[in-house]
């Protein structure tokens, strides 16, 4: 497991809600729980200075609190104006009852 990093625990996070976690050496990244698939992106809005686990999870999308932009939780693609620039996400691995991502490229 080397080549993963752990974020959370599945339980840490409910369905259809999400969590701030951090990783050293990687921006705060939001986890999000899609009826028991999890699905890891950066946290923070590529709009404006907002952290997406602020916002709400409706269905699988988020909206982000300053503006109300939305975003595709699974492939990160902004849904709604003002977003424009996706969010950067993550290939999650659920390893037991650990969320995981797989290490970024340097």
């Amino acid at each position: 497991m080397s080549d993963l990093i752990k974020l959370c625990k599945t339980q840490d996070v409910a369905p259809g809600q999400s969590l701030q976690v951090d990783a050293e050496g990687l921006p705060a990244m939001a986890v999000y729980n899609l009826d028991g698939e999890y699905f890891v992106s950066n946290n923070m809005c590529t709009h404006g200075m907002a952290w997406m686990t602020d916002g709400y999870v409706e269905g699988d999308e988020v909206e982000c609190p300053f503006h109300g932009g939305r975003f595709n939780i699974r492939t990160g693609e902004p849904t709604a104006f003002p977003c424009v620039v996706p969010l950067q996400t993550y290939t999650v691995k659920v390893v037991g009852d650990e969320v995981c991502i797989e290490r970024p490229a340097a």
